[in-house]
């Protein structure tokens, strides 16, 4: 994939901020008299999720929509993040959209480049640009029972919907923890999702607090720079080899021009990844992933009290499974070093961690993930008796497949509760939950409703059944994970393969809704 578009968000990820072109503000909130502005849908967040129930909008001849979004541009967590060595760890050809191919893609796994690239070049294919309102952060949103309609406050003003679509996905709010002391530090610190491109990493002592999936790709880039670099590590990631040959001349050739050959390549990938997400519904299958993990590690890494260190102590696939070549060679480089104890405090110059070591560093990075078990902010949402989804949730989300919420009508998730994957592309899951959400829309038009919702009792059975499969995954074996809510419950994961999600969503159950 090249061409001015890939070379100027390349710019942009180099320079940390929006391109001249990215910078409008696109959709207007307001109608032709001045007034807020009311549509059939209002779509919150303009990643794979929010595009792809636009897309499927316009194809059924709804066009009265609009996307909020936050941020500067399109793109969601592929647009926030920046950082170094950024690319995904789930095969490009399974991470695009079935009715939207990219024949380009330069390797098995694309950089983030590439991704933003695609999402750029799908927004302008299916004419969204206009429909997207930049700068819209939404800070309330509450149900009008008398009206049947979504009252809205957004940063760029208010609008009503009759219909309120999440494509706010699991990745969007950084998880930073409270260490005691951080706000003393008088060094640089960002998350890695708000990478500050500014910043010289040349002779530094560098503190990576966390071992998420970002850390994994951005150390490797940065330790070769540093004077110093510490990983302070709370629980080892399980990681295994990845395989990002790229592709061919004639490979690319043959994705491009015979359209059976790349549906051939991307139906074998993705019943390999359906074969291997079996492993986590049995554990003891993982075994053999626990073997070639520990194999991966002892390969690159020969001081056994090293060795013990990185080495987990859970089952793999409780925790994310990571995939890097040169993670583990960048821990054993001279001028890295990994300390396992929890940190006690933060100080002006320094880390100090709970053996009493006080380790001086000039920069903070944050590898620590998103807080996806707050993926929604849930005060922002209020259903009907004027209850907030805070209140209607609890310490566990729960959604009917992921997207219907009972006591909020016409309100739908498109990654919600228990809709996640470990072991295959969320953009199958994505389609499934916009598929659902399009039959709502058309039985609601079909027999003249206002407001649809899911009943108390279908959501409460059907994530009784969810809870019941999911008591038997690797999920649920005991580690701590941002699959898990506070109380240890899966609420993050699929329990299933991704063709078992696109099944379930290929029906409307219309016997589990309430319509008013």
């Amino acid at each position: 994939m090249s061409g001015p578009l890939h070379r100027s968000l390349q710019e942009e990820q180099i320079s940390g901020g929006p391109t001249p072109a990215a910078r409008s503000q696109g959709a207007s909130l307001v109608d032709a008299q001045g007034r807020p502005r009311h549509v059939r849908m209002a779509i919150v967040g303009s990643g794979f999720s929010g595009l792809c129930m636009a897309i499927k909008l316009r194809e059924a001849g709804i066009h009265d929509f609009v996307i909020l979004e936050r941020g500067h541009a399109v793109g969601g967590t592929w647009r926030d993040n920046t950082y170094p060595g950024c690319e995904c760890d789930v095969p490009s050809h399974l991470y695009s959209f079935s009715f939207e191919p990219e024949t380009e893609w330069p390797r098995p796994y694309a950089g983030h480049a590439d991704i933003r690239a695609y999402i750029e070049r799908v927004t302008d294919k299916y004419e969204l640009r206009d429909k997207v309102r930049f700068g819209a952060n939404l800070s309330r949103a509450v149900f009008d029972e008398a009206q049947n309609i979504w009252r809205l406050e957004t940063s760029a003003g208010p609008l009503t919907a009759d219909l309120v679509a999440l494509g706010t996905g699991g990745l969007s709010n950084a998880a930073i923890p409270e260490l005691p002391g951080l706000e003393r530090f008088e060094g640089a610190s960002f998350h890695s999702s708000q990478w500050d491109h500014s910043y010289d990493f040349h002779g530094k002592r560098v503190a990576v607090v966390g071992t998420g999936a970002s850390t994994i790709q951005f150390l490797p880039k940065i330790a070769p720079k540093a004077a110093q670099l510490t990983l302070f590590q709370r629980t080892p990631a399980w990681v295994l080899p990845k395989r990002n040959k790229p592709f061919s001349a004639w490979q690319k050739w043959m994705f491009r021009n015979v359209p059976f050959v790349r549906a051939a390549y991307r139906s074998q990938i993705f019943l390999a990844h359906e074969a291997y997400g079996m492993a986590f519904r049995r554990p003891q299958v993982m075994n053999a992933v626990k073997r070639m993990g520990v194999g991966h590690i002892e390969h690159y890494i020969k001081d056994p009290a090293l060795q013990k260190l990185l080495t987990p102590s859970y089952t793999p696939g409780c925790k994310r499974i990571l995939l890097s070549n040169d993670y583990y060679p960048a821990l054993a480089r001279d001028n890295v070093s990994v300390t396992g104890s929890g940190i006690r405090e933060v100080r002006a110059h320094s880390i100090v961690t709970a053996d009493g070591v006080e380790h001086e560093v000039d920069v903070i990075v944050f590898g620590t993930g998103f807080d996806v078990q707050r993926k929604v902010t849930r005060e922002t949402y209020v259903g009907r008796g004027g209850i907030t989804l805070e209140e209607s949730w609890g310490s566990t989300p729960r959604a009917y497949l992921g997207t219907l919420l009972a006591g909020f009508p016409n309100l739908f998730m498109l990654v919600g509760p228990n809709s996640g994957l470990g072991h295959n592309s969320i953009i199958y899951i994505i389609e499934g939950a916009v598929r659902q959400t399009m039959m709502a829309i058309q039985h609601m038009d079909a027999v003249g409703a206002k407001a649809l919702e899911v009943k108390v009792e279908a959501e409460a059975r059907y994530n009784e059944r969810v809870q019941q499969k999911l008591a038997s995954t690797v999920w649920a074996t005991g580690c701590s994970s941002y699959y898990r809510n506070e109380e240890g419950k899966v609420t993050a994961i699929w329990p299933g393969s991704a063709a078992s999600y696109q099944r379930a969503t290929r029906e409307l159950r219309v016997d589990d809704l309430k319509l008013g």
